[in-house]
């Protein structure tokens, strides 16, 4: 069913806004958006930007929304990578060697996590692989590096954390172009673990959407007693969201939805087409 802003803020007291193609595409701030914000402000109705992002960390992310006239301060961030420092998601990271597949900011979490990041190099020994982002991998060599750790772990039987920020296998870019992120890395690495090791069961522990574990840490954040997610991906934003309890809202604004066979499934609770009211 179609829904307007009007109506969600009735039924709702807090907000969960997914960031890119709902309230910006790369170079502009959505219709709506900014007006959006400052009303949920001026109403002391508590909102937090939820994202896949692992590449920048909140006050870089602020900064670049600020450039597009959307005040966000970092504290009403929460990003994939962020959640490397929460141990009830992806374990201690104090003191663990890791290897860091992502720009300078991924390697950042991983250091605010408190573990210690490795140099890209041969016969590394790390005891966890993070994989965060796509940006700056050296291709093919990282991904050939980061599966040699792997082999050379699992067949001596050590263990290995393996951790992926964000799980989407592709965004869009505009309408018509797609390109792969980080859970397309982490797809080929668990491809090699199923023909090699069939018998484990090993893969990578997802931490951003759709995982219920970063719905879950985004609503002790927002600490509302009836919130709801606003997301324009059927198949992160939205099956994240009502595999998590939430109600959740298709967002007719932003780049057109990658779904596939699983996001085509999954029905959200309303419609919004457009934050412009």
């Amino acid at each position: 069913p179609l829904t307007d802003l009007a109506s969600l803020r009735r039924q709702y007291d807090g907000f969960l806004l997914d960031a890119y193609g709902v309230l910006l595409e790369r170079e502009r701030a959505l219709p709506g958006a900014v007006a959006l914000l400052a009303d949920l402000e001026r109403d002391g109705c508590p909102w937090l930007v939820v994202t896949n992002s692992a590449s920048q960390l909140p006050e870089t992310l602020s900064r670049g929304f600020a450039a597009l006239g959307l005040t966000i301060p970092p504290e009403r961030i929460l990003t994939s990578g962020g959640l490397l420092a929460d141990p009830g998601v992806a374990g201690d990271l104090r003191g663990v060697r890791a290897l860091v597949i992502g720009p300078e900011g991924s390697r950042r979490y991983a250091e605010r996590a408190g573990a210690i990041v490795m140099p890209f190099e041969e016969d590394i020994d790390a005891e966890a692989l993070i994989i965060a982002d796509q940006q700056d991998l050296c291709w093919p060599d990282h991904l050939d590096l980061a599966l040699s750790l792997l082999v050379r772990r699992l067949d001596a039987g050590a263990p290995l954390r393996l951790l992926l920020c964000n799980p989407d296998l592709i965004y869009p870019v505009r309408p018509g172009r797609v390109a792969v992120t980080a859970g397309a890395l982490a797809a080929i690495l668990e491809a090699v673990i199923r023909e090699r090791w069939p018998e484990r069961g090993i893969g990578f522990t997802r931490l951003g959407k759709p995982s219920r574990a970063i719905f879950e840490v985004a609503c002790r954040r927002l600490g509302a007693s009836r919130p709801v997610m606003l997301g324009d991906q059927l198949a992160t934003d939205i099956a994240g969201a009502l595999g998590a309890g939430l109600d959740a809202v298709l967002v007719g604004t932003g780049l057109a939805p990658v779904a596939g066979a699983a996001g085509n499934r999954v029905r959200p609770t309303w419609v919004l087409p457009s934050l412009v009211e």
